[in-house]
This record gives structure tokens, C-alpha cells and sequence, in this order.
């Protein structure tokens, strides 16, 4: 079968790779959807950032590139792997990407997502899914819902690391808050905002087209255009003059973390969820002045059944919103990796059928 595979910075091949053989415990899935998620695009671009490399394989894994990638997915089961319970062919399912050893104190905890030897699939090895089939350990598959399609699953994936976000952020029901990118990740958060509570949320963004539509239609409540307005001027002025109760910075740049500085109200607080490729500056005067608190976003834990459970429920809808493209495996390098990249105003989320 063919399967996308990292070979490094820029260079990302369709492999022919062996179709994978499932084992105990495990259940072989056929991918419907993948999604081609921001992290993928940093890796693309500058990366190995998470990637492996030869000379250190992933602690649990033990693999290194070239790795097939994806990690974003959901599908149907089309074999059952010896002591699987629960599971049967033909079921849909979607799939909690991130390995963990299950053996550490933050593992037992029940904070996995910082295990010291944390990874995902597609990302540290364990197959990946821009691949027709992928073999995965039946803990981490979610059946889904009635009601909910598997092009909604794949989107879920981002939507639980907005998901955990907000529950770092200690934002109180109604409280206003503002996000600063409006890429896949900027809109799962403002899609988990929306579900657990949140009043007035804003969303701010260098890039308007397909972006500021997508944010809108989601449930903003107000899109500053970065490139043409301050957005601290424009987030104060429609907060009562202080700005808002907590920031998300999620562009992963250094003018949006100044900007998130800049705009976060006094004794708010600032909850970062972006992957840099650069060492940012903090200027710590500034954050003093105001006593503003800053929080790290890692994934998520725990969220998994809970963000699909809501995507049932109708808490969360218009997930269509955040897709605006979908294309075969064949299409995945241009009309996936560099779409994104070279169209940024017009592409938010692109899903891949294998």
C-alpha cells in the first residue's frame, strides 16, 4: 500500500510500504479520513522537531525516520486482533493518537499526555494514517457515537487539544476570552470555548479569508484582522477597556505572543498550545505590571469520549466549518501540504481520503 512518509525537512515521499499485519490486542482499521494537522506542517517545514531521528528512536517505539505520518484520523475496523473485546468488524471508530508508557507516576496520574516518553502515532512511529490501513492497540480506539460520521472524528482530534486548553485556562462560565491564529487549532479552540461556557470570544488572525469566515461561522464574536488593526486597541474596546479574561496564543510567534501580552486584561492570563520552531522573548515587566499568568497547553488527557460524546449531543456542530478541503492520498504533497502552506487565506483544515 502507499503511505506518506517524513524523510525530512521538505521532503515528504508516497511510499509502497507492507500493508500492516494486526496483532494481539490490536485491531486493523481502514482510514477514511485523515487530517492534515498544523504539527504536520512544522515538521514539513523545519522539522525533525518531533520526529525521531536515527541516531535517537522514540523510547517507546524504537522507531526513527522515515515514519509514515498522520495522526488524525478515524475509520472503520476490518480486522480483530486476538483478545479484543468489545470491537467488531465494521465498526466505526475513531482513534486517540498519543503513546504513552502507562507505567510512570504522571501516567498512572492520569496526566499521560506528559509521560517523559510521550509521542503519537504518525508523529514517533506506531504507523501513521495517510496510509489506506493502520494497525492500532485497542485502547485507544473510540467507537463513535450514533449520529456521528467519521469526517467528524477526524476533526475531533484537534478540537480535544482545544478542549484541554480551555480547561487549563480556568476561564469561568461567561467569561470573555480572545484567540489569537485562526488556523485549525485557533477554531478547535474557539469551538471548545463555545461548548464549555464561555461569553464573549474573540478570534485574531494575520490571515482573514477562509479563516475569518471559518471563526465566524463557528461562533466568534468579533474577528480582528492583525495585519490592518492592533488587537489589543480592538479586543479592549469591546471588553470595557481591561481586555479579556484569557488570551490563547496560538500562532506560535513572537508578534502574537506580544500581542497576547499586550491584550490579556489585568490578572488574566495567557495559555500558549502552540509548537514553536523559535525561542520566544517574555518580557516579564510587562507581565508583572498586570500580575498576568502564563500556562502551557500539552494535547490533551482524558478528552477524547468526552469531545465525541459532545460532537453527539449537538454541543458541538458545524464542524464543516473548519474543513476546506478534501482530497485523495495521491493529492496529499500539493494539493494538501503546499495548498495549506502556499493559500493560507484560502484553506483552514484539509481532510485526505486514502
Amino acid at each position: 500500500m502507499q503511505a506518506l512518509r517524513f524523510h525530512g525537512a521538505q521532503d515528504i515521499r508516497l511510499d509502497d510500504v507492507a500493508e500492516p499485519q494486526t496483532q494481539a490486542g490490536q485491531v486493523k482499521i481502514k482510514v477514511h479520513w485523515c487530517g492534515i494537522c498544523g504539527s504536520d506542517l512544522h515538521e514539513y517545514l523545519a522539522g525533525p522537531i518531533m520526529t525521531p531521528t536515527p541516531d535517537a528512536p522514540h523510547p517507546l517505539t524504537g522507531e526513527s525516520m522515515p515514519l509514515t505520518m498522520g495522526h488524525e484520523f478515524a475509520g472503520e475496523i476490518v480486522e480483530v486482533g486476538d483478545g479484543v473485546e468489545g470491537l467488531a468488524i465494521a465498526d466505526l471508530v475513531a482513534v486517540e493518537p498519543l503513546l504513552f508508557c502507562g507505567e510512570c507516576e504522571l501516567c498512572r496520574a492520569g496526566d499521560y499526555n506528559l509521560c517523559p516518553k510521550f509521542g503519537a502515532i504518525g508523529v514517533v512511529g506506531g504507523g501513521g494514517a495517510f496510509a489506506e490501513f493502520i494497525t492500532v492497540p485497542v485502547h485507544l480506539v473510540h467507537p463513535l457515537p450514533e449520529g456521528v460520521t467519521t469526517e467528524q472524528a477526524a476533526v475531533a482530534e484537534p478540537v480535544c487539544v482545544g478542549w484541554h486548553a480551555v480547561g487549563r485556562s480556568g476561564l469561568r462560565d461567561g467569561g470573555s476570552a480572545l484567540v489569537i491564529g485562526a488556523g485549525p487549532i485557533g477554531l478547535a479552540t474557539l469551538i471548545a470555548l463555545k461548548a464549555r461556557g464561555a461569553g464573549f470570544v474573540a478570534v485574531a488572525d494575520r490571515s482573514t479569508g477562509a479563516r475569518r469566515d471559518a471563526a465566524l461561522a463557528l461562533g466568534a464574536d468579533l474577528f480582528v484582522d492583525a495585519s490592518s488593526e492592533s488587537i489589543g486597541d480592538a479586543i479592549r474596546a469591546a471588553t470595557g477597556g481591561l481586555g479579556p479574561d484569557v488570551v490563547f496564543e496560538v500562532a506560535g510567534a513572537q508578534a502574537a505572543f506580544d500581542d497576547a501580552v499586550d491584550a490579556v486584561r489585568p490578572k488574566g492570563r495567557i495559555v500558549s498550545l502552540a509548537v514553536w520552531e523559535k525561542d520566544v522573548r517574555i518580557d516579564l515587566n510587562r507581565l508583572l505590571l498586570k500580575e498576568v499568568e502564563i500556562v502551557l497547553s500539552l494535547a490533551y488527557a482524558n478528552e477524547y469520549r468526552v469531545v465525541l460524546d459532545a460532537i453527539a449531543d449537538g454541543r458541538i456542530s458545524n464542524l464543516d466549518a473548519m474543513v476546506t478541503g478534501r482530497i485523495p492520498l495521491g493529492e496529499v504533497v500539493e494539493g494538501g501540504f503546499e495548498t495549506l502552506i502556499e493559500h493560507r487565506d484560502d484553506h483552514v483544515k484539509i481532510l485526505v481520503h486514502p
